[in-house]
């Protein structure tokens, strides 16, 4: 049988384990190790004298993978950037950024769900995990805002919208793991996540006093704070502040020679807030609590790139990416049409898949297509489809992927983000919490239209690294 079939038999395969509901570790792992036995006995026409050998080749070959590309140093940003999220909720650093942003932000239309998108996207700076910052502040900003008499599904929905925030503002473990994938420099694409995430907060923003205006009873304003009372309300806040500074120093230093690697920088972060903890009142344990969260996400996380990483060594010998970009490349079609009908395309299977499984089973076969439909790894801005050098379009690509990503965070049935809002708060079903996210649809589709139409707002910063 042809390579090529038993890729996409295998394929079928897995995408069928997924769907009906099988871990996508598992069933990524189990369709790559089928599929390289299935290649490599194929190999040997089928000899039944040959199928231990077959067996043995790829049993070697699936053992050799994670241990390989897990013992990378990039990856160990994602343990560092999640601790940093554990510890500074248990410093009650989250507390004290939404009550800095209430007190400065809350006086215009809608100011209290504002200042919850600002709290959220200040804490995704020293988080990486969507669903914890939703987690988060569905204790900390929902009952502030039915307090004054938001609509519930409306308060949901702008907490469960924010903690997107955290896949694309660094530290982020998506951009991390889209690194991995794709071996791009992991600092360039922390970088490029910075401009475009606080981007995505100012239309969520301007989304929300928008519909406060229009609609008088949605967000009414909270006035009433002095300036004193605002000055007050900084000092507490600063060390997230601090945090971010070193990550930013440590990844592209304006002045001079980076500090160090991202991953120093996040441990000298997660150090920082650890000390910020302790002075606050942090005891074994809340710590241990911390440590335990931490190595039960990172685990989760690496347990799928383990099994997709499999999968994708096996993809790699059935030559699927290779003729997949063939074939993208040879359709008659505007080469940025077909990146938005790509982008179309995840915005559906987001909506079945979690975001990690999505991009790690998709990666290895759509990235190499949209390198190609640039003009390849190596193209010149002059030669480049999208007006942009190799590297920079895997930055750009990066940023689109990952957005995407945060747009299926909050996406029916599956919306994961929904299902933890709703889980926190008793008052709450998940039906309530969809109706809320329905208008940051809007949102998120201008901020995907306007990066694809102005790649400067990705690619400005990690254009300076060089």
């Amino acid at each position: 049988m042809d390579p090529i079939a038993i890729g996409l038999w295998t394929t079928g395969g897995m995408l069928v384990m997924v769907f009906i509901g099988m871990r996508v570790a598992f069933a990524a792992g189990m369709a790559g190790f089928v599929g390289l036995f299935w290649l490599r006995w194929n190999g040997f026409d089928y000899d039944p004298a040959k199928l231990g050998k077959a067996l043995t080749i790829s049993v070697k070959i699936a053992g050799q993978v994670p241990h390989s590309k897990i013992s990378s140093q990039a990856l160990s940003l994602i343990p560092t950037f999640i601790l940093i999220g554990y510890l500074a909720y248990y410093a009650k650093l989250t507390t004290a950024l939404f009550e800095a942003a209430k007190r400065w932000i809350a006086w215009v239309p809608g100011g209290l769900a504002v200042s919850t998108v600002f709290a959220t996207a200040g804490f995704a700076a020293v988080s990486g995990a969507s669903v914890a910052t939703a987690a988060v502040f569905a204790r900390i900003a929902i009952p502030e805002m039915l307090k004054i008499g938001y609509n519930k599904q409306f308060a949901a929905g702008v907490v469960a919208a924010g903690g997107t925030l955290a896949s694309l503002i660094p530290p982020s473990a998506l951009l991390v793991i889209y690194a991995i994938i794709v071996e791009q420099d992991v600092g360039r694409l922390l970088l490029a996540g910075f401009i475009p995430g606080a981007f995505s907060a100012l239309v969520y923003a301007g989304l929300i006093i928008g519909i406060a205006v229009i609609f008088k009873n949605v967000g009414p304003p909270v006035r009433g704070f002095t300036w004193k009372q605002r000055f007050e309300s900084l000092p507490p806040a600063l060390p997230i502040v601090a945090v971010v500074v070193i990550i930013i120093f440590f990844v592209y230093n304006p002045f001079g020679d980076a500090w160090g690697t991202p991953t120093e920088g996040g441990a000298v972060g997660a150090f920082i807030v650890f000390l910020v903890a302790l002075y606050r009142g942090m005891r074994w344990a809340k710590l241990k609590d911390a440590l335990l969260e931490t190595a039960k996400l990172t685990v989760m996380i690496f347990s799928i790139i383990w099994g997709v990483l499999i999968y994708v060594r096996f993809l790699g010998f059935a030559d699927l990416p290779g003729v997949f970009s063939d074939w993208i490349t040879s359709l008659d079609m505007a080469p940025l049409l077909i990146l938005i009908c790509i982008l179309l395309a995840y915005a559906v299977l987001g909506m079945f898949m979690d975001a990690i499984g999505m991009l790690l089973l998709t990666l290895p076969v759509v990235y190499p297509a949209v390198m190609a439909l640039n003009g390849g790894e190596y193209v010149t801005v002059a030669d480049s489809a999208f007006g942009m050098s190799g590297t920079m379009c895997a930055i750009w690509f990066g940023i689109l992927v990952i957005k995407m990503a945060e747009f299926c965070l909050i996406t029916p049935p599956i919306g994961l983000n929904c299902f933890v809002v709703a889980g926190v708060r008793d008052d709450l079903t998940v039906q309530d919490v969809f109706k809320g996210v329905t208008p940051f649809f809007l949102a998120d589709g201008v901020t995907i239209a306007l990066l694809v139409t102005f790649p400067g707002i990705v690619l400005w910063l990690p254009s300076l690294v060089g």
